[in-house]
């Protein structure tokens, strides 16, 4: 995700995992600042540190630092564990930059999409890309991580949205294979709902909540008409033809019943359980739904039921937002040495893997993607690899919070009815001032 108050991941059964899900995509927009000169850094000076991240309910972080410091005594890491909310995660961090470290802070775990932010005001150190290798990760996610082809964060996590389908209802209908394009979505839903097993299911839900998830949704449906909300020179194109057409897409959807007017009040998990009751064909969804969904206790009426695809777009496949966690050491940490060692040593296969596990986290590390058993244990991986692959970060805005609030806005608005047009102009020219 997503994503917490921007996003959350929530209760993994499979695993019996609660965790929280941030689906936030990178920033960017204002140029770096930042004048320093990596290499005046001391790299060399190590001893203790502190690892600051969201509250960890699936118990992934404190078994890992355990051991690191039974191997690195001398330079143990404790952990500095926040609240759930990714608001407040990111303000206890902004405090303590702020007031130039008065809350001990070291190394951060980041929203991706607070990357830019973090990166221009000077923030976090920059990451000397020869002490950084990034070497065997999946690029989009390295991308998250850099600011201005400046690195700033250690990719750690990654996440991509996919499509979720009634296999079973497919099939039944003679539907071989998931959709690629939105009308094909729309053709399968009424041959679906046509079966006997088909009568009173709604077609398709995703997260159109006003919260960080509509800014999810609205960004992969911009992308997936094949256009952007920023070109490569970072100036926003949400009123270009192409953009219109997607957004077009979704006021019709809900105007026509594809999507159920209830979806104006889902977030992650409302949208997961009806799906998981049964209540529709098509979901779009993070990858935490998955061992719920198989779920055979009772509480699930899909399992075995749901095939996931790549999401479908306007004329062929569609574009994931790209979600994920980074690790940043603060401007104010002093032990960068330790910093260094400690960001490198978690983002190893290693290390992802027992995240992949515990914690369901999409992996940085592109082996892993292969690795016999996490696929055994997490079928959907091919699929998620593919949706990260081709993911696309949200608007890169340092000033990221005012552009959501703009993007859910204008994207409400079309949903309740108003002119498309005229909504995405005027969002137009709000992101045309924040990334001035």
């Amino acid at each position: 995700m997503a994503t917490t108050n921007k996003a959350q991941r929530v209760a993994f059964a499979g695993l019996s995992v609660i965790a929280v899900l941030a689906t936030a995509a990178c920033g960017g927009g204002d140029k770096a600042t930042s004048g320093e000169s990596t290499a005046a850094l001391n790299w060399d000076q190590k001893g203790p540190i502190t690892f600051v991240q969201g509250k960890d309910n699936n118990n992934l972080v404190q078994p890992l630092l355990n051991e690191w410091n039974k191997e690195h005594p001398n330079e143990k890491v404790t952990f500095v564990q926040l609240s759930a909310s990714a608001d407040e995660q990111r303000q206890k961090m902004v405090d303590n930059a702020n007031t130039k470290g008065a809350s001990n802070f070291d190394v951060l775990y980041l929203d991706i999409v607070w990357t830019a932010e973090f990166a221009a005001k000077q923030w976090v150190h920059e990451l000397p890309k020869d002490m950084f290798p990034t070497d065997g990760m999946l690029q989009p996610a390295v991308d998250g991580a850099t600011y201005f082809d400046k690195l700033y964060a250690y990719p750690t996590s990654s996440d991509g949205a996919m499509l979720y389908f009634r296999k079973d209802l497919l099939e039944k209908a003679g539907i071989k294979e998931a959709p690629k394009t939105w009308s094909d979505m729309k053709a399968a839903c009424t041959k679906v709902k046509a079966l006997p097993e088909g009568k009173g299911l709604d077609c398709y839900g995703g997260q159109f909540q006003k919260y960080e998830g509509l800014t999810c949704n609205i960004t992969e449906i911009v992308n997936s008409s094949g256009a952007e909300f920023l070109d490569k020179d970072g100036k926003p194109q949400v009123n270009s033809e192409a953009a219109l057409k997607g957004v077009q897409w979704l006021q019709d959807s809900f105007k026509d019943g594809t999507i159920p007017k209830a979806a104006t009040t889902w977030m992650e998990e409302p949208s997961r359980q009806a799906f998981q009751d049964g209540k529709l064909v098509f979901l779009r969804q993070w990858p935490y739904i998955y061992s719920l969904m198989q779920a055979k206790d009772g509480s699930s009426k899909v399992a075995d039921k749901f095939g996931i695809a790549p999401l479908p777009g306007l004329e062929g496949p569609g574009v994931s937002t790209l979600g994920g966690h980074n690790l940043a050491i603060s401007k104010t940490a002093k032990n960068l040495g330790t910093a260094r060692d400690f960001i490198k040593w978690y983002g190893e296969e290693a290390q992802q893997k027992t995240a992949a596990q515990k914690a369901t986290l999409a992996p940085t590390r592109e082996s892993l993607y292969a690795d016999a058993d996490l696929v055994k244990q997490l079928p959907y991986l091919p699929v998620l690899k593919e949706s990260i692959a081709t993911a696309k970060a949200r608007p890169k805005v340092v000033a990221y919070n005012d552009a959501t609030q703009a993007i859910q806005d204008a994207s409400a608005n079309v949903i309740a009815g108003k002119d498309p047009k005229s909504n995405f102009e005027g969002l137009q020219t709000k992101l045309t001032e924040l990334t001035k």
